[in-house]
């Protein structure tokens, strides 16, 4: 049930076993929590916010993600609720579409060949509403996770409400699924390397219909050029629109209206301004924690590997955490060896390191190749693939994560 619990010792007198404690009530946190409560185990969901976020955040939902998420009785409502994308393409910002790619012909592989954008927060709200019906599931609102303790029992989770009074709250577990900066992370001093991309990520989102304008245009495509590369993406009701921005360009200038549109307008000059009904801008990092379980913590999504969002790795690949975690996690609950969830380590790390993060940063130099020879080469090399019906399917299976998802059985 949702309970705003305002003492430690109201979830610790609950008969039974200490719940496992999730700090992040976002896809991956609450992914995780729906899993374990499938599997009868109590569980605690500590949430920042005073209600989920519904920013316009991820979007992509890949294949098997989709798969995953069947088991909760939820994928279809998604889909019914977003935007069915069979194709998504590359496309050079002058000469149009260089490769288009057709997730139909993973008919077989998986239940849902396409890519589906539906934001993220139609997830956890769905997830959120499951959860309210299970009695030994609670939610913790503006409860902001800041340290961890552990011992041979348990663990112990300091959190800070809006009045910054500090609470204490006692668990088995505690998985880790708070966001690229972490409170559970930094506590436990676990460093988180990589690097951070030049530039910022400016993200706008648009009633303009860019599928009327743009000749063969997909519902995803990511369009290459030497001088400004960007991305749209389409929803049910939106285009969202991707652009590259100079850091030094001041906050105040770069999302006011007058620059939005001038960019906007670069991008297809029109009559009028652009109706736009959301920005942001982020910087960008590429990092993944040297360790996800340290004792009896344990970190996913974020918390554990961040990476820039061309190709949607990013949520999906948090999900699959979610899912290889709990799937560990509860066979340890149950008696087994806690050295499995080394496993989980090793099999997620190496999807974050060789595949999340060397696609996302293959789709970004392909995008923001300047040289002409050795874009003309990159872009080729994509219509080829596309062209060829082996390839091409190959291509697919990795940049949907299903490759990478069967190849972990060899991971030990």
């Amino acid at each position: 049930m949702t309970d705003s619990l305002t003492s430690p010792s109201v979830v610790n007198t609950v008969g039974g076993p200490l719940p496992v404690l999730v700090a992040g009530a976002g896809p991956v946190g609450l992914v995780a929590a729906t899993a374990l409560a499938a599997e009868g185990v109590p569980v605690v969901i500590v949430e920042a916010e005073r209600e989920l976020p519904d920013g316009l955040r991820a979007s992509t939902f890949h294949p098997p993600t989709l798969d995953m998420l069947d088991r909760f009785g939820v994928s279809q409502k998604l889909v019914e609720q977003g935007l069915v994308c069979p194709q998504w393409q590359f496309r050079d910002r002058k000469d149009g579409p260089v490769a288009t790619f057709d997730l139909s012909v993973l008919q077989g592989e998986t239940n849902y060949p396409y890519r589906l954008q539906c934001e993220q927060w139609r997830l956890t709200r769905m997830l959120r509403d499951q959860l309210a019906e299970n009695p030994d599931v609670r939610f913790l609102y503006d409860a902001r996770a800041t340290s961890v303790t552990q011992d041979a029992d348990g663990v112990t989770l300091v959190i800070e409400r809006p009045d910054c009074s500090q609470e204490s709250i006692r668990g088995s577990w505690l998985i880790g699924a708070d966001g690229a900066r972490s409170a559970v992370r930094k506590s436990l001093n676990i460093g988180f390397e990589g690097q951070t991309i030049p530039e910022l990520f400016l993200t706008c989102s648009t009633t303009f219909q860019y599928q009327d304008v743009l000749p063969n245009l997909s519902n995803i495509a990511y369009i290459s050029d030497p001088q400004e590369w960007f991305v749209l993406l389409r929803t049910t009701s939106l285009w969202r629109l991707l652009l590259p921005t100079d850091p030094n360009e001041p906050e105040e200038v770069m999302l006011s209206d007058r620059r939005i549109q001038e960019r906007m307008q670069e991008v297809f000059p029109k009559s009028g301004d652009y109706e736009i009904k959301h920005r942001t801008a982020y910087r960008v990092h590429e990092r993944v924690a040297e360790s996800y379980v340290q004792g009896r913590v344990l970190l996913a999504g974020d918390a554990a590997h961040v990476n820039n969002p061309l190709g949607g790795m990013g949520m999906n690949g948090g999900i699959h955490d979610a899912f290889n975690l709990v799937e560990k996690l509860t066979r340890v609950m149950r008696g087994e060896d806690a050295a499995l969830l080394g496993r989980y380590e090793r099999q997620r790390r190496k999807v974050a390191l060789e595949v999340v993060q060397q696609q996302a940063l293959r789709n970004r130099a392909t995008l923001n190749q300047r040289d002409p020879a050795v874009r003309r080469a990159a872009l080729d090399e994509l219509r080829a693939t596309a062209e060829d019906k082996v390839r091409h399917k190959e291509y697919l299976l990795r940049t949907s994560m299903i490759a990478s998802l069967r190849a972990l059985e060899a991971v030990a």
